[in-house]
């Protein structure tokens, strides 16, 4: 383990020598934001490697126009929203899902099983399930409407909010204002899509993404695999994740998405609209998208508490430096979404980045 370690560092200190300059490294996925505090790793880094915190928290990075329809939804009486635990404290205005629970119309739900298994109890009801997610939980979506397709469960429809994460990283890139040099690519997501996903950008703009796992040594060889291509000059898409990221990813996946879902434009917060960047249900599903039963559609809202989570996402700025960070925006008072889910990047500058400042 020493010896990794040792070596590890030895990487990432020829990339600082090589390039003379601050090295920008943004991990993609929210999960690593929260295990590099939790294991002290940033603080152990180089003072040539910044860590750049991106739009990898699928909360996070909902649009507040897409909230504000969860929102309003959740206000008829004929409907019932199923949700993932992790969206019923996000802010919107005049409230969230969780001021709302106690009209019985909010459900939280495990899995969109679960969504499907409520519109079957409540035929009275519509059931409207909150598909938000990467590419790693939009599978699971399709199989459910498949099911209800088959079982011909009309009460039962989905207001997606699943995103693609490549298109979200050359949307970064085609702006990089912040100087992004390498991505840490994010593990759960490339199970599903494969490291290769990553070789468009890694061809058009020459930067390494690598993908890793979540445990301290695989993000360490992560970045030091990202520095040892810096330094040399060879930027590849590659995983050092290979227990369970190949290059391809999941074929059986992959079709189950391909089947149900097709790409459409889309908004995300700090990002504005991405062409071809979310999943939007194909025709023949079509009585299934929420979107089209109520005839609702997401419109750029701005939000006009100050929040700055969508610089945040974007790379562009560390928590501390929004106003409302930890007062008054914190775990308890959610302000914006980056305090509110598990994987945000504010909540774990709240939790664990307090504590690393104070030790340096």
């Amino acid at each position: 383990m020493l010896e990794r370690i040792y070596k590890a560092n030895r990487m990432m200190d020829a990339a600082c020598e090589a390039y003379n300059r601050t090295i920008n490294i943004m991990e993609v996925c929210g999960t690593h934001t929260v295990a590099l505090f939790r294991n002290g790793i940033r603080a152990t880094l180089p003072r040539g490697i910044k860590l750049l915190s991106g739009p990898g928290c699928p909360v996070c990075v909902t649009d507040q126009s897409y909230i504000g329809i969860v929102l309003a939804l959740a206000d008829r009486p004929d409907c019932i929203i199923a949700t993932y635990g992790d969206m019923i404290r996000v802010p919107g205005k005049g409230g969230s899902l969780e001021t709302r629970k106690s009209t019985g119309n909010v459900r939280i739900i495990l899995s969109s099983d679960d969504a499907l298994q409520l519109a079957k109890d409540n035929p009275d009801k519509i059931v409207v399930f909150v598909a938000v997610g990467f590419e790693t939980t939009a599978p699971a979506t399709a199989v459910s409407v498949r099911q209800a397709a088959i079982e011909n469960i009309d009460n039962f429809c989905v207001l997606s909010g699943h995103k693609l994460v490549v298109p979200a990283m050359m949307a970064l890139l085609n702006n990089n204002s912040n100087k992004i040099d390498a991505f840490l690519c994010p593990g759960h997501v490339s199970v599903i899509i494969g490291y290769g996903a990553f070789r468009e950008i890694t061809e058009k703009y020459c930067l390494p993404c690598i993908v890793a796992g979540f445990e301290p040594m695989q993000i360490i060889e992560g970045l030091a695999e990202i520095c040892r291509e810096l330094a040399s000059g060879t930027p590849q898409a590659n995983s050092i994740y290979t227990a369970v990221v190949t290059e391809k990813g999941n074929a059986l996946a992959q079709n189950a998405i391909a089947e149900c879902f097709e790409p459409a434009d889309g908004y995300w917060r700090g990002l504005g609209k991405i062409e071809k960047s979310t999943l939007q249900l194909k025709e023949q599903f079509s009585k299934f998208d929420a979107f089209k039963r109520f005839g609702v559609i997401e419109k750029p809202e701005a939000d006009t508490t100050g929040c700055r989570c969508g610089e945040v996402l974007c790379g562009l700025i560390d928590p501390p430096q929004c106003p409302l960070f930890d007062q008054p925006c914190t775990p308890t008072n959610p302000i914006g979404p980056c305090m509110v889910s598990s994987e945000g990047t504010c909540a774990a500058w709240f939790k664990y980045g307090r504590k690393e400042e104070k030790n340096q």
